[in-house]
This record gives C-alpha cells, structure tokens and sequence, in this order.
C-alpha cells in the first residue's frame, strides 16, 4: 500500500487536471517561444492569445462537442478582435460593443456550461484588446494571428486525443472512483464511537454532491464517445462495465443506512462497531486501488486478510447472537448488523468482479452489456425559442446577462477615468467573478482576491530575489502549469499561480517591476468590488427562487423510484432500463437539493429561507432514498421475494400517494393540513418466512419516512 501523500500526488499527476495544465501551458507558450528565435515575438504573443482564448472551451468532455466548440471559439474571436479593433479608437463605440456583448454572450448560459464558455472565451479577447489601439491593417493581420493561433490549439488538442482516445475517459472514471471511496470513508465515521452524526451527515451531503458530479462527467465522455457505445473494442466494454458496476455498487453503498445512534447505544461496549469502521475503510483503501490502476494501467488485487476481516466480522455476530441470553441485545440490532454485514460482503464480491475485469486475458473476452445510452445522457439542443422565451425578468439568466453587461460598463468608466496602465485587469476581474447567482460570485471573489495577494506577494519575492533569466523561465514554467492544472480543481490555487506567471511574464517582456503587482492587487479590489455590489444589489438571483422546483423534482424523482423498486416485487420480471434511470434521476435531484442547500449558506441571513427545514428535508430525501435502495438490494442481491404482494400494495399505494400529496403541497403553497393516516400492516409474521417479514417492514420504513416528509411539507411555504 502506498504512503497517502505519495499516492495523492502520483494521482494528481496522472490526472486530467494536470494532463490539460500541460496541454494549455505547451500549447499558449509554444508558438512564442519559437517566433522568439525569429524575432517575432508580437506576432507568437497574439498567436499564444488566439491558443488561450480557445483553450476556455477545451474542458473534458466528448471529443466532438470540444472540437465543435473551438471551432465555433475561433471563428467568435476572429469576428470580436477585428470588430473591437476597428472601433476602440472611438471610447463611445467601445462602450457600445462591450455592453451589447456582454449581454450576448452572458445568455449563452440557456445552452449549458461549454456555451457560457464560449461566451466567456468571446468576452476575454474583447477585454485583453480592448485598449490595443493599431491601424486598420494591422487589425487585420492581429484577426489572422487570433485565427492561427486558435487553429493551432484545436488541432493540438485534437492530436492528444487521437493518440490516447481512452485517456481522457480512464482519468474521469478513475476521478468518480475515488469520491466513491471518500464517501464510503464517510460512512465508515459513522460507526466510531462518539461520532458527531450532525457533522458526519453535513459531510456525506456535500460528497454525495461530488459523487453524482463525477458519474454524470463520466456519462458526458463515456455514452457519448461513438467507439465506447458501440462497444467495439475491449477497451471500451471494459470501461462500460466498470462504471456500470460501480453505479451498481454506490447503490450499495448508499443504502447502508441506519439508526446508528441505536446502534451505538446497544453494542459500543462490544467494540463490534469499530471492526465495522475498520473493514469498510479498507474496502475504501481497494477503491483507491482500483481508481489508481485506471490511470496507470496496472491491475488492482483484493488482499486475503480483507475477506478475514470480514469472516470475523461473522463470527462475532454469530458469538453476540449465541450470548445474547439476557436479552442484552434486541432482535432488531441483530438484524441490523447483519444485514450490514451482508452488505460489506455483496460490496467486496462486485469489487472482486472489477477486478477481475483488469485481468489483460480476460479483457478481450469481455461480453458486451446492454445499455440503451440515450436514457442516461442529456443533450442540449441549440434552440432559438429558448432564447426568446428567457428575455424576460423572470428568467435569472436574462437578469444575470443584463448585470453583466450594467456591470462591464460600470467597470469600463472606472478603468478609464483611473487611466492605469493595465485597466483591462478591472474588466477581467469581473468578468471571472460574475456568476448568475449570488453565492456563487461571492465564492469567487474571495478566491479570486486571496489568490491574487497571495500571488503578488510571491511574484514579487521571485523578481526581487531571483534573476537568472533561466531559473525565472523554469518557475514562469511552472507557475503556467499550475495555472491551469489547477483552474477547475481549486481556482485559489489557481489564481496564485496566476499572478506570480504574469508578474514574471511581464518582467521578460521589460514591462514588469512591483508596480504592476501593486496596480494588479488594486485592480483586482477594484473589479471584485463592483462585482461582488453588483451580485447583492443589481437584479440578484437567490438560492431560495429556486427551492421549490428542487423540491418537488426531489419527491417526484424519490416517487418514481419507488415504484420501480417495487415493481420488482409485484411483476415476474422488472424493467431494469426504467429502473436504473429512475436511479439516477434520484441521484441528480439528492445532489441538487443539497448543493442549493449549502449554497443558501453563504447568502445573507434575510435570504436564507426555511434553513430548518430544507435541513430536515434533505435529511428525510437521503434517508428515504436509502431505504428504496435497500429494498431494491433485497431482491436484487438476495433474491427476496413475496408470496401475496396484495398484503404490502396498501402500504406501497399510501406512500405513493404520501409523496405525491407532499409535491401538490408544495406547488400550491397552502400549508393546509391533511389528516392522513399510515396504513398499517396486516400481515401474519408467524406463517410467513424471514425473508418476507425483512422486505414488509422495508415496505414500513418507507412510508413512515414518506409520512414525515408529507407532514414537514405543510410547514414549507415558499
């Protein structure tokens, strides 16, 4: 097993991040330093500004939509430079361009992220030319340069990709694989003694947030690469299989939920518990290995002693059971840890399955699987009506565009009368922090400002202390690769790399000096400022405008799920397709709702709506979803059946109709209270196996908790 530091920094290495750093720093820095030797330095600055700009859009993703999106990059910057060329002479003109772009581009948001980035690669070659004042004729050739230097990116970018078609793919599976693994580690806290189940939970909820942000990312590249979904290489079945067991495995993981409060109170003395937390944070060490064999291509190996640890885990239920003559232990707690227990081995037997799947013999015999990829991919169409029908108040990105552009104005009068020598950086400060809502803008804003100082500070320390031109290249080099190894993993570190990067930049170009890290820090507190007035007073978009629709898509998604679960007990043969769709819509709406919900958080105190509440809510949705998943498992992984499903259809019909009441409530906002009763179960435990009487009081589980959900929905009022 390797040290953790070590293995962290070996995989941020092999990761995407720190492969598209080094696409981005080799593409923008390479046409400069070869027109160097020529003496055409200008020219290899703008050709690297076309290479930059294009580079916004080059987020991970299928290989289509990134080449798609540059080319239509290239041809917007191209257009921009030579429109901002010909009128930035004229400061009224200027003005003009820049609001009505703004607020063009800021629209871009209708279409999904990578067309806000093309937006925001559009509005960075206006403001980085903006005071670039030339004769038309040079516009000229400056459009050109733009356009070479654009092309060249796409194709580089292109060319990485045809050389290793899989990576990118391997690097983002390997990404959703480890924040599997920290949030089983997550769980594991939950059977230490003294554990603070508040902080705990906090802590699963923003990592079920990270979980279903990875898997969808992994979705993104892997149903929508053609040579994948048709399956018509090893490679590509090999990957498909592995995601689809680890969906399949999360599940597992998720339904893991208990009363562990109870749990701790019967068998803390036992010490039981902390064997459990021992187990699954090696099961979470085997992911770990798992993820680290994607990205280097090794094959991961399950230990011996693990699958001891689990058998003692048997054996000292079966010790507690056989001593548990005083009744010392109720039946109930028993049940739990075996059913726990279960668990950890059905968890172990798919990793066993993964593993095998590295297996180089085995992989070209690899069967293909079934997936009808179109149900679990969205796709974003380029439609003209969604435009209209948001240039409307009422749409928050109509009013985040027009803030923009308010703002972009705002920020042109004040670089101009303050007359600085590098005004554009109070335009590109609010151009990065301006978000559509406020907590957002305001996360970036302290990122952007803490990087920026941070960053300054250290650039000046390196131009003070060091001038040897090499050793300044070197850490130019470096502070280049951390830029952007770091731009969409920590945008603070970002940031500080950026700053030192073009202190250092400027310092080689025979323009740099402290002044400019003392106008770049004022610059920035200038452009934050605006920005983040802006966000709190000029049309703002709260978190709380949008807590209703998180909440009834959570009920509806949670609704469906539970009928497809329970279809595996009413019919002969369950749809798994609509079943693993209804999944995964629970898993996007959890994750919604509780990223909303730490959102809200950071917004002032008179935004911050029904914080108890939402709190509970979220609280009762996770639970709720488990236990869906649970009685999913049930059949699933054990092979539970019932004999006479007309026993349980009351209960599963009420709490159908609990949930569906609980979303009617919340769409019309009544707060009305509904006497409605729980329907309780008639069945003869004495006549029916164990098996059966597990899966009937699942059946009760969920509607109780669908009973307390309906019950806090009359208290929301939105």
């Amino acid at each position: 097993m390797f040290n953790q530091p070590i293995r962290s920094i070996q995989d941020f290495l092999l990761s995407t991040y720190f492969a598209d750093g080094l696409r981005i720093t080799f593409g923008v820095l390479c046409p400069s330093l070869v027109l160097a030797q020529f003496g055409m330095l200008q020219y290899g600055m703008t050709l690297s500004l076309g290479a930059l700009c294009v580079s916004v859009v080059d987020s991970p993703g299928p290989i289509i939509h990134r080449r798609n999106a540059m080319l239509i990059t290239t041809s917007l910057i191209t257009l921009i430079s030579i429109l901002v060329g010909l009128t930035n002479a004229n400061v009224y003109f200027t003005a003009i361009v820049l609001v009505v772009s703004s607020f063009i581009f800021s629209m871009f948001f209708l279409y999904g992220l990578r067309a806000a980035s093309i937006g925001t690669a559009s509005l960075l070659v206006m403001v980085l030319s903006i005071d670039d004042i030339r004769p038309w004729n040079e516009v000229l050739l400056y459009a050109v340069l733009i356009f070479a230097g654009s092309i060249w990116y796409t194709l580089l970018s292109y060319l990485f990709y045809r050389l290793r078609p899989y990576r990118l793919v391997q690097q983002t599976l390997s990404d959703s694989i480890l924040e599997v693994s920290s949030f089983l580690r997550a769980k594991a806290k939950f059977y230490h003694q003294n554990t603070d189940y508040d902080k705990n939970y906090a802590e699963l909820l923003k990592l079920q947030i990270r979980v279903h942000e990875k898997q969808d990312a992994v979705r993104e590249v892997l149903f929508k690469t053609r040579e994948i979904v048709r399956e018509s290489t090893p490679e590509g079945r090999f990957l498909l299989l592995v995601f689809v067991d680890m969906v399949d495995l999360f599940e597992q993981v998720m339904s893991t939920y208990y009363n562990y409060k109870q749990l701790h109170d019967q068998f803390d003395p036992s010490g039981i518990l902390s064997h459990y937390e021992s187990v699954i944070d090696k099961i979470a060490d085997e992911l770990d290995d798992i993820s680290f064999s994607l990205k280097t291509g090794g094959t991961p190996t399950l230990p011996s002693s693990l699958v001891d640890d689990v058998n003692k885990l048997k054996t000292e239920i079966t010790a507690l059971e056989a001593n548990n003559t005083d009744g010392k232990y109720n039946t109930l707690g028993i049940i739990a840890l075996k059913n726990i227990e279960v668990n950890i081995e059905n968890i172990l037997s798919r990793i066993k399955t993964i593993n095998g799947y590295f297996n180089k013999s085995e992989k070209k015999n690899l069967k293909p699987r079934h997936i009808d990829v179109e149900k679990f991919v969205t796709r974003q169409n380029i439609d003209s009506g969604l435009l209209i029908e948001n240039l409307t108040f009422s749409s928050s990105t109509f009013r985040h565009s027009l803030r923009v552009a308010i703002v972009m104005l705002i920020g042109f009068v004040v670089a101009k009368t303050l007359n600085f020598s590098h005004s554009y950086w109070i335009l590109l400060t609010i151009l990065v922090i301006s978000k559509p809502g406020f907590s957002l803008a305001k996360e970036r804003n302290y990122q952007r400002l803490i990087g920026t100082i941070a960053g300054a500070f250290f650039g000046m320390g390196v131009l003070v202390y060091v001038h040897d031109k090499n050793t300044l290249f070197v850490i130019l080099l470096i502070c280049m690769i951390g830029c952007y190894s770091f731009q969409r993993k920590n945008y603070v570190v970002s940031v500080l790399f950026m700053t030192p990067y073009i202190l250092i930049l400027f310092d080689f170009l025979g323009i740099g000096g402290l002044s400019v890290a003392r106008e770049r820090i004022y610059d920035t507190l200038i452009g934050s400022g605006i920005a983040l007035i802006a966000s709190y007073s000029l049309f703002p978009n709260w978190e709380h405008e949008k807590l209703k629709e998180a909440l009834i898509d959570a009920l509806i998604a949670d609704l469906k799920y539970f009928e497809q679960v329970s279809l595996f007990y009413s019919e002969s043969a369950g749809d798994f397709t609509s079943y693993k769709v209804a999944r995964k819509e629970v898993y996007v709406t959890s994750a919604n709702l509780a990223s909303l919900f730490q959102r809200m958080f950071s917004e002032p105190k008179s935004k911050q709506l029904m914080m108890t509440e939402l709190h509970q809510f979220t609280a009762l949705n996770h639970q709720l979803s488990s236990y869906i998943a649970t009685l999913s498992l049930y059949n699933k992984e054990h092979s539970f059946i019932v004999s006479n499903f007309e026993e349980l259809k009351p209960l599963a019909q009420n709490t159908v109709y609990l949930l569906k009441l609980a979303a009617e409530t919340l769409q019309k906002n009544t707060g009305t209270i509904q006497n409605v009763p729980l329907i309780r179960r008639t069945i003869d435990e004495q006549h029916i196996p164990a098996t059966e009487i597990v899966v009937a009081e699942q059946f009760d589980l969920i509607q109780k908790v669908a009973y307390d959900i309906y019950k806090l929905s009359e208290k929301i009022i939105i």
